[in-house]
């Protein structure tokens, strides 16, 4: 019987605007975008300039440090625009598309016949290899290191995430392959994580071919940083690999067909969403169809992922390229005074500062004011109470901020991620940017020992 990990530390938080299980039709966007700011660690060269004719997994640009690391196309068309940032920094490439959704031929092949080289670059051709990420560090797979196992959380716990059970429901066979893909890959297991809570969809439970956990606790126990660490923790020189649901699906997709489809279903959420819903999209697509008329009025935050992870973009922005949700939220432009002595019966509060503790299944309408500035950076026991790792949090940021890389090894950097302490920064009093000083500190250890 498989094992069942009781996760104790974490946060719930309940917000409202969560997507009805229903996927609703919409005009198809006009314009796709790949990001190379979605993939920490490379360096993009254009392989596509504007104005260039491109199929559903052409390549438009490659890691100039790893040149066999592709990032496609997801439509058929022509490229747009290559929009640049500071010292001219590569934001996105947009293609636009022609409607026809032609492919690049990679050709169909039975993962059992092929070797793990094969395998490798049949999916580095197709530019999916950057949907396989590595511990340690949170970057693209290295594709020479051959990883202990390979993870795959079948549920997400972050706030309003889509049911992984829907939106991978009737892909049976293509996650069957994908799966068999995956066991090429590594000569260790192929861990599928699944919620204790509740019964999960059969594409999960029918499988073959994987070693099945049950998580059962409150964010982040969906993260697959969290479930690494209790399955299977990351020590130095150890790498282990992982990859989302639906980018197993895309995988066998790509080795029973032989093409690249993007095709992917994601959640529009939020309290500012009119008709919280799914819709079935194509990688990288603009969110301008699913916000023109469901939206409320009013200064919005437009958010590419989940409130606590994901990246700000306009409301005619890109989906990023591992988000499977957009979440549409108020902007928190304004200034409370002693906001902190009312009731606050409208309040979230992780501690019992606010009434509403006595209300613990009430869902809130929670806006982007980070209520306060940036305070001096003191120890206060906060972070232990919602970082469900065996690690000292505030121990680890300390050392990253002086560039301790020997006390950063021995404090667990190897094994943590940005999404592993979100948390940590929403309840931080200090209102520290800790996402950014785990990247930080991640960024430092590659730039010494790789």
């Amino acid at each position: 019987m498989s094992k069942v990990f009781k996760i104790k530390k974490g946060l719930d938080i309940k917000l409202k605007g969560t997507a009805e299980k229903i996927i609703s039709n919409v005009q198809p966007a006009s314009t796709y975008a790949v990001k190379p700011i979605d993939f920490p660690g490379i360096m993009p060269k254009l392989a596509a300039r504007p104005g260039d004719t491109v199929k559903a997994g052409s390549v438009l640009f490659f890691d100039k440090l790893r040149p066999e690391v592709k990032f496609t196309s997801p439509v058929s068309g022509v490229v747009k625009a290559v929009n640049r940032g500071e010292r001219r920094r590569i934001l996105e490439v947009v293609v636009e598309a022609d409607g026809k959704n032609e492919y690049e031929e990679f050709r169909a092949a039975d993962p059992g016949f092929l070797d793990r080289g094969q395998i490798i670059q049949k999916i580095q051709d197709a530019g999916l290899w950057p949907s396989i990420r590595q511990r340690p560090y949170a970057v693209i797979a290295r594709s020479q290191v051959e990883p202990k196992a390979i993870f795959i959380s079948g549920f997400n716990t972050a706030p309003l995430a889509p049911d992984m059970d829907f939106v991978v429901k009737g892909n049976n066979k293509v996650f069957q392959t994908g799966i068999n893909v995956l066991n090429k890959l590594t000569r260790g297991d192929v861990h599928l994580s699944l919620n204790a809570d509740y019964p999960a969809a059969d594409v999960f439970t029918e499988v073959t071919g994987v070693t099945l956990h049950y998580f059962k606790g409150p964010h982040p126990a969906g993260n697959p940083g969290i479930q690494i660490h209790h399955v299977d923790p990351v020590n130095k020189d150890e790498t282990v690999w992982y990859i989302q649901p639906e980018e197993v699906v895309m995988i066998g997709r790509l080795f029973e067909q032989g093409v690249y489809d993007a095709t992917k279903v994601i959640a529009v959420t939020g309290s500012e969403v009119k008709k919280p819903r799914y819709f079935k999209v194509l990688s990288g697509t603009s969110i301008e169809p699913f916000v023109v008329d469901n939206v409320n009025p009013g200064d919005l935050r437009y958010i590419s992922g989940n409130a606590l992870t994901g990246s700000k973009i306009n409301k005619i922005g890109y989906l990023g390229y591992y988000d499977s949700q957009l979440t549409i939220l108020p902007e928190g432009n304004y200034y409370e005074m002693f906001g902190w002595i009312a009731p606050g019966f409208n309040k979230f509060s992780v501690s019992r500062s606010f009434a509403t503790w006595l209300m613990p299944g009430r869902e809130y309408k929670v806006d982007t004011n980070l209520k306060g500035g940036e305070r001096p950076f003191v120890l206060t026991g906060e972070y232990e109470k919602v970082l469900p790792m065996n690690i000292y949090p505030m121990h680890l940021l300390k050392a990253i901020l002086v560039d301790d890389i020997e006390k950063m090894e021995q404090l667990g950097i190897f094994e943590v991620a940005e999404e592993d302490f979100a948390l940590c920064e929403f309840v931080c009093p200090s209102k520290i940017e800790i996402q950014s000083i785990i990247r930080q500190g991640i960024d430092q250890m590659i730039k010494e020992l790789e």
